[in-house]
């Protein structure tokens, strides 16, 4: 059962990491997740912004719990096109500017049209001491197409506000580890959906509302909307988490890429937006015994510079219980991410086994 469950988040993954979805722009990652729930036997629908939501119905004494995770993807968007055709471009997300020169881009001008295009690096020849170690920033970049001339690039349907996304790509490594674009959050992604075969054929357990939010890179805006109209009494997050088990990250905690899946046991952005997460105390000790249960291995983060949806959602109605479980991730931000798929396999098992916990008596009072 775990190898199949393995075999399936990895073609779902794959699948999804090589499908362009900027923030706003998520249509395409959207109606592949639907086409996969309905190969599962489940029903979902989406809302005005673009979240897809699959529900489950479950016991009415017992809390309602919303799992979610993001289907987005940081990128850029064209701000304007130079007569020569070069186009200058606008940021959208935690762009890693270290990351950016001369990677190759996809600008999304169309399911089937859409252009390649690379982000200009000047000739190292040419590079003068003062400019070696000089970063640019977004909008200093310039993104060659090939196409000469302003007309030209117009007329392959470009135009201003077209989305910009790094060069979809998958990159197997060894064992059971991918690298490419878009690992945060399509692996979350693939997880959920792996959730969902399985609450397919449940059997009693809570009601349970599956989210794929958009606009998580921009703003955090989608889930919030999903958790106003579906109100939920528990909110569960899935996203990365970073790994620390190179030599650059090696100070900033003890989570390890194919260590298994994690909890977030303290989250603060710091970075002009003041907000993060502490969970809830219940949901701690649920997954921290559930984990003990199942066998399972479960690492523990506490990061300062990490945002998620959460930190708004647990602040909707009368507050949600609230925390951010994950998969361990490495270059986060970057265009090529590197996950592990059995920290993901686990970590679908062990969404399972959670929810499979919370019955009518689970009880969501502070100290209890």
């Amino acid at each position: 059962m775990a190898s199949a469950a393995l075999a399936r988040i990895r073609a779902d993954l794959c699948d999804l990491m090589l499908t362009p979805g900027l923030s706003g722009h998520e249509e395409r990652v959207a109606s592949m997740i639907r086409a996969r729930l309905s190969d599962a036997g489940v029903p979902s629908r989406t809302d005005r912004l673009g979240n897809v939501i699959a529900s489950f119905a479950g016991a009415p004494d017992a809390p309602r719990v919303m799992l979610f995770t993001h289907m987005d993807q940081l990128g850029f968007f064209v701000r304007r096109i130079e007569a020569d055709g070069l186009i200058r471009v606008e940021r959208m997300g935690g762009v890693s500017e270290h990351a950016m020169a001369a990677q190759v881009v996809t600008l999304c001008v169309g399911e089937g049209r859409d252009l390649a295009g690379i982000i200009m690096n000047k000739a190292h020849h040419a590079t003068q001491p003062e400019e070696k170690y000089k970063v640019l920033t977004a909008p200093e970049i310039l993104i060659d197409t090939g196409h000469g001339s302003k007309a030209a690039v117009e007329a392959a349907g470009v135009r201003i506000g077209t989305p910009v996304v790094y060069r979809p790509q998958v990159v197997p490594l060894a064992g059971n580890r991918i690298a490419g674009t878009s690992v945060d959050d399509r692996a979350g992604c693939a997880v959920l959906i792996e959730v969902a075969r399985a609450l397919a054929g449940r059997k009693g357990g809570p009601a349970v509302d599956l989210v794929f939010s958009v606009q998580e890179e921009f703003n955090l805006r989608g889930a919030v909307v999903a958790a106003q109209v579906l109100q939920p009494d528990i909110a569960i997050q899935i996203d990365l988490m970073q790994a620390a088990d190179t030599p650059d990250m090696a100070t900033r905690g003890e989570m390890d890429l194919g260590g298994g899946p994690g909890i977030s046991l303290y989250s603060f952005h710091g970075r002009g937006t003041l907000n993060g997460v502490i969970p809830h105390p219940a949901l701690v000790r649920l997954f921290e015994e559930t984990a003990a249960a199942e066998g399972m291995a479960l690492q523990r983060s506490a990061q300062v510079g990490v945002l998620t949806d959460l930190s708004y959602v647990q602040t909707v109605g009368q507050g949600v219980a609230a925390i951010d479980v994950g998969f361990p991730m490495r270059h986060s931000h970057s265009a090529t991410e590197c996950c592990d798929l059995a920290d993901l396999a686990e970590l679908a098992r062990l969404c399972v086994a959670a929810l499979g916990r919370i019955g009518p008596g689970f009880a969501l009072e502070r100290g209890v």
